[in-house]
């Protein structure tokens, strides 16, 4: 592997260098996405709707455990993107190392901390009790695997802040395989039900970890790991939560507010719930489309920061949000018009195949809005302000759709009435970001800038 994958994002033109980064890790997510929906389709078609409700419903939960640190390894690809920038390999590798030890440890401590508080959390989100023994079998096997989980997501963060994406989607198309394969044998041989999706998920998150950290050991370039230097930097590791903390307490803001609507959602029956994280796990596709450029716009941002080229971080910051808009909608329509049938691979059902049609339609028709929420989010974390997008997203996702289904779904439930908050979030969210970013964010680094140059 070595620097073979790496790539030069600090000189030449950007928009094929940016689409030969952000398209590989659409596709790594996509393909993330395809290998959980293979748990959801198999539990769905052998096993019944209620196994399928039973894995939907530990959606907003991983989430919420697992994105405060998801954030802290975004935070470790800025500052290795602007370490690279600014050419400091002794930096980088204590950036790598650190981030090796942080992903293990909080992996651990997720996995027990999950652990202890599982039964009252689904409990606290209304799960039926026809669909709670099998959540809860889920849950506890899933959480096993955080530890591997983790260290795969801050091992593709520090292969993405060196423009290689490629890296993580060989890694993952090897372990994705493998992760079908055993949903199949423990399913259909084994005679296992939740509990043989979640070990799946779980072997298979190890080997993918596995065979990033091996390709680490033997990397040609100064994102090398070599276990004597395996220990925390206090500096570094100070600058990656300054930045990967706020990103995280964003995510986790996004899975709060998912678990109110994921409670709200098991109010409605068990249809409601197989359709809904039937569409979840077709939406969330279009999503990482959406977030790859998110991502290549902090990565590019990062590093020509680091170098110093303030007008080649304009254009990288215009050129994701211009190939985000386009890539976004091309996906987002296709979903749209075939939702029916692809609910349909999920569970035969047609009153399950309505309901996963009618959150497709709502949610992403308005993911136009959220390109602006992913491209700006990244942009903003690239020059080191990461607060200002938490506390955007606490407000305008968090703060609106705990109102909404407080106030306006309480009073007349209904799918819909429920489905219809998302665009309305997204929307106020994007028109704070983006004045936040023209009237704070952007005007003071390129201040501060001219003001460095002119010395």
């Amino acid at each position: 592997m070595g620097k073979s994958g790496e790539m030069d994002l600090v000189h030449g033109k950007m928009g094929k260098k940016m689409l030969l980064f952000a398209l590989p890790l659409a596709v790594t997510g996509i393909l993330q996405q395809l290998f959980n929906a293979a748990d959801v389709m198999v539990i769905g078609r052998f096993v019944g709707k209620e196994a399928m409700a039973a894995v939907g419903s530990n959606s907003p939960i991983i989430g919420i455990l697992v994105n405060l640190f998801i954030g802290l390894s975004l935070g470790t690809n800025v500052v290795i993107a602007q370490y690279t920038g600014s050419g400091d390999k002794e930096k980088v590798s204590k950036a790598v190392h650190t981030s090796v030890l942080v992903a293990l440890i909080s992996g651990i401590f997720v996995t027990v901390f999950g652990e202890l508080i599982a039964n009252p959390l689904l409990h606290l989100m209304d799960v039926p009790e026809n669909v709670f023994p099998m959540a809860i079998l889920y849950l506890r096997i899933y959480l096993l695997g955080m530890p591997v989980i983790l260290l795969y997501n801050f091992e593709s963060s520090i292969y993405r802040s060196r423009g290689d994406t490629k890296t993580p989607l060989i890694c993952l198309v090897v372990s994705g395989v493998i992760n079908v394969c055993l949903n199949l044998f423990f399913v259909l041989v084994c005679h296992m039900t939740v509990d043989g999706v979640a070990l799946a998920t779980v072997i298979a998150n190890a080997v993918s970890s596995g065979l990033m950290f091996f390709f680490l050991l033997r990397s040609k370039s100064d994102i090398k790991v070599r276990f004597h230097c395996l220990r925390i930097s206090k500096d570094v590791l100070k600058r990656i939560m300054q930045i990967g903390i706020p990103s995280g307490i964003q995510g986790m803001v996004f899975s709060l507010s998912n678990i109110l609507i994921q409670s709200a959602i098991n109010s409605l029956g068990s249809d409601v719930m197989a359709g809904s994280s039937a569409a979840f796990n077709v939406e969330i596709m279009a999503y990482y489309v959406v977030n790859s450029f998110g991502q290549a716009a902090a990565t590019f941002v990062s590093q020509n920061y680091g170098y110093g080229d303030m007008d080649r971080c304009k254009r990288a910051s215009v050129l994701a949000l211009l190939q985000d808009e386009v890539a976004g909608n091309i996906v987002v329509f296709t979903i749209i018009a075939f939702a029916p049938r692809i609910i349909a691979l999920f569970n035969a059902d047609q009153v399950v195949i309505m309901y996963g049609a009618i959150r497709l339609r709502y949610l992403l028709s308005a993911y136009c809005v959220d390109v602006l929420i992913e491209v700006f989010s990244g942009v903003m974390r690239a020059y080191g302000y990461s607060l200002f997008p938490a506390l955007a997203t606490l407000f305008g996702v968090c703060g609106v759709r705990i109102v909404w289904v407080w106030t306006v779904f309480r009073a007349a439930p209904s799918f819909q009435r429920l489905m219809v908050i998302y665009p309305i979030s997204w929307i106020v969210t994007a028109i704070l970001l983006v004045v936040v970013y023209y009237w704070k964010v952007r005007s003071k680094v390129f201040k501060a800038n001219r003001e460095e140059f002119s010395r």
